[in-house]
């Protein structure tokens, strides 16, 4: 007889409409009836999700399960790093990008299904200065529009998208540029850019598929940065990104490294690691964690549904 595994779910209760005790019971069920044993944990809060994961990861299950979006991923996703414990993703977010970068289902069934069928694919992080990321970071224009959407949600009422729409032109209007020394696996780069774009892997920049990632065990981090470009410029950079042209772009640099330092004469710098916004303290010392997440995925099915 096969042994049922043993997991444990960390809701987040913010992550859209709906989550909440009948959701985690509803849950659970779904998690019986797949042939696992799952205790459903509601977290309102990232505090309450850092409580939650580390009280789960003492207990020792088969494996942990982040029910969320991508910054709940991240949040648990990082306390798991070279974790013997298996990490399983119920993606219920808005844009996923991590579930779907990986393959994953984005119906809540089958993905229920693939995490108890699933097993550990080892793919790799990235971190800057001590902080786990699973997507990307970032510095300058994005941090700012983040920073701005929220204000606009907390003063205003707007909702997430009408909110990121104002900070998008709030931040275009400002327009503030980094003044940045780059050190990319040693090769030394001085430039004055509106954005520094630092992914885990590969990300694609051009056409249909810009912002997705083939894989997730090339080992490397990726590097985007434009070198002075005014508002019109930034604007031709995305025209040519969406012909597949933005390689060729003289002010455009796109690089891989296993380490990338970032410098800068200011004394703090906003960063964005998967869409949360912190404070940090130049140098910006980012590496890669080669095969260090061990995430379920059930590769016997087809992940499109």
């Amino acid at each position: 007889m096969t042994k049922r595994r043993r997991i444990v779910v960390v809701l987040n209760a913010g992550s859209g409409g709906g989550c909440d005790e009948a959701f985690a019971a509803r849950l659970a069920a779904l998690f019986r009836a797949a042939g696992a044993d799952a205790e459903v944990r509601l977290a309102r809060n990232g505090s309450e999700i850092g409580v939650a994961v580390a009280a789960a990861i003492a207990e020792r299950p088969d494996a942990i399960v982040a029910g969320g979006g991508d910054g709940t991923v991240s949040a648990i996703g990082g306390a798991l790093v070279d974790s013997e414990i298996s990490f399983g993703i119920l993606p219920l977010g808005t844009l996923n990008h991590f579930a779907k970068d990986m393959g994953l289902s984005l119906d809540l069934d089958a993905a229920v299904g693939h995490i108890v069928r699933g097993q550990p694919k080892r793919v790799d992080v990235g971190e800057v200065n001590g902080r786990i990321f699973i997507n990307n970071a970032s510095l300058g224009l994005y941090p700012d529009m983040v920073r701005h959407r929220e204000q606009q949600q907390k003063r205003f009422g707007r909702g997430k998208w009408s909110a990121m729409l104002w900070a998008s032109v709030g931040a275009l209007r400002r327009y503030p540029f980094l003044g940045v020394r780059l050190s990319v696996d040693g090769r030394e780069m001085l430039c004055r850019t509106p954005f520094v774009f630092i992914g885990n892997n590969e990300y694609s920049m051009e056409g249909f598929s810009a912002g997705k990632r083939k894989g997730l065990g090339g080992g490397l981090l990726s590097l985007y940065v434009a070198r002075r470009p005014g508002r019109l410029r930034l604007l031709q950079l995305a025209a040519r990104a969406l012909v597949g042209r933005l390689r060729q772009a003289r002010d455009f640099d796109a690089l891989h490294a296993s380490r990338i330092v970032v410098e800068s004469r200011r004394r703090r710098l906003h960063v964005a690691t998967d869409g949360e916004v912190r404070i940090m303290t130049p140098p910006l010392c980012f590496r890669i964690r080669p095969a260090s997440l061990a995430v379920l995925r059930d590769d016997s099915v087809s992940a499109s549904a």
